[in-house]
């Protein structure tokens, strides 16, 4: 991410979700009330003006989408799969007892803003970096901010993840959690997220689990997203946001417990691959 501003893949992903919204029999796939909620999101926040909004959900964008697609197949599709994935996780970690929720790099993503509103006895909270944070919380705050919605302004480069979260009068280090790193850890150093595990394991209590996407690597240990690596990684690199990450499916669980998780490939319903992404839940 640019240094002091809001992140434009969190933008972009958003502006997918309001154009999957118009993809016939997406609505079997997204989650009820995510498109209109995130077109709402962005233009109240400031993140994308109504024009653009209105481009977004017009066929014209699809084709636009589906013509890229040579490039990363099935990855336009995949958003509105990774968002199902991910709000499944949480309802059911919430059937099992959880009664804490946290997103990492949240973006412009709305299910804690739609869930607080329908559990109220959950505890939802979002960690972002600052300059995208700060557009959000205008966003949440026009549309009308739930009581047991808390959005943090940090930047997880500067301070460590276990700090904010102890400090904060809110978290219960103790609870039953569930915890989402969706499109977050392909962004980050490797030692960065051997951190961010460890952090995570010893911020939650037992029961918890964290549910994330990642994509997997190459044999020159690159993320590997097909015959177009290479142009994806430079694209990538030119926007200011690029891939540092990445692990082969089969090394996952050994990663996962050397840095205090199991995986749980039981809780994971249907496929774990769409587009160039693999879906994980682990546990503890």
């Amino acid at each position: 991410m640019k240094h002091n501003k809001p992140s434009m893949t969190a933008r972009k992903v958003a502006l997918n979700i309001v154009t999957l919204g118009s993809q016939p029999g997406m609505d079997t796939v997204l989650p009820r009330g995510i498109v209109d909620a995130t077109a709402r999101l962005l233009v109240v926040s400031g993140a994308a003006g109504e024009r653009t909004v209105r481009l977004a959900r017009s066929p014209r964008m699809i084709a636009v989408y589906e013509a890229f697609d040579w490039m990363l197949p099935g990855q336009f599709e995949a958003f509105a799969h990774r968002k199902a994935f991910c709000e499944q996780q949480v309802r059911d970690s919430i059937s099992s007892g959880a009664t804490q929720v946290l997103v990492l790099g949240a973006g412009y993503d709305t299910l804690c803003c739609r869930l607080a509103l329908e559990f109220p006895g959950v505890r939802f909270f979002e960690i972002d970096h600052p300059a995208t944070s700060s557009l959000k919380q205008k966003g949440v705050e026009a549309l009308g901010a739930s009581e047991n919605l808390h959005l943090i302004a940090e930047d997880l480069g500067e301070r460590e993840l276990s700090d904010v979260l102890r400090t904060n009068a809110n978290w219960d280090v103790t609870a039953q959690s569930v915890i989402l790193a969706e499109g977050l850890v392909m962004y980050l150093a490797t030692e960065a997220v051997q951190s961010l595990f460890r952090q995570c394991a010893a911020s939650v209590g037992q029961g918890s689990r964290i549910a994330f996407s990642y994509i997997p690597s190459g044999e020159d240990g690159r993320p590997d997203v097909g015959r177009w690596t290479g142009l994806m990684l430079w694209l990538q690199k030119v926007v200011g946001e690029p891939w540092l990450w990445s692990i082969r499916p089969e090394e996952l669980s050994s990663f996962l417990q050397q840095h205090g998780w199991r995986e749980a490939p039981e809780l994971i319903k249907g496929s774990d691959r769409h587009g160039v992404e693999f879906f994980a839940v682990a546990a503890v």
